[in-house]
């Protein structure tokens, strides 16, 4: 039995980008939990450029509203991630700022389940 091929969509923005009036970040969350992705996972720079802005942006703690860099990403099947980014490419398409979009592949070691807590 060959076993599964994995990867691993990142998509890197900024965390004042929009899509439609949501936040992209929570945007790409929420829509990854309604058509069953795994788990999504977003991390908040502390400094960087790029196509969202070519203006380096840092955080200061001072700043009430920070633009910060912020990557998403997704581990799971290589098939689940296509079919989800056909999903997000016209809302990537969207969105006034640019972002960058990659995906390779990856190897999984362990993907070991916790107990998990019901919601009451």
């Amino acid at each position: 039995m060959k076993p599964e091929e994995n990867s691993v969509l990142k998509i890197y923005a900024s965390t004042t980008d929009k899509v439609a009036h949501k936040l992209l970040h929570e945007h790409i969350v929420l829509k990854a939990r309604e058509h069953g992705i795994s788990g999504v996972t977003v991390y908040r720079g502390i400094m960087g450029y790029g196509s969202s802005s070519k203006d380096i942006c840092t955080s200061k703690f001072w700043e009430l509203t920070e633009k910060l860099p912020v990557m998403i990403e997704i581990i799971e099947t290589t098939e689940s991630i296509m079919r989800f980014y056909d999903l997000i490419k016209d809302d990537l398409d969207s969105m006034k700022k640019g972002c960058l979009v990659t995906i390779e592949p990856v190897r999984i070691l362990m993907n070991k389940s916790g107990n998990k807590k019901s919601l009451q």
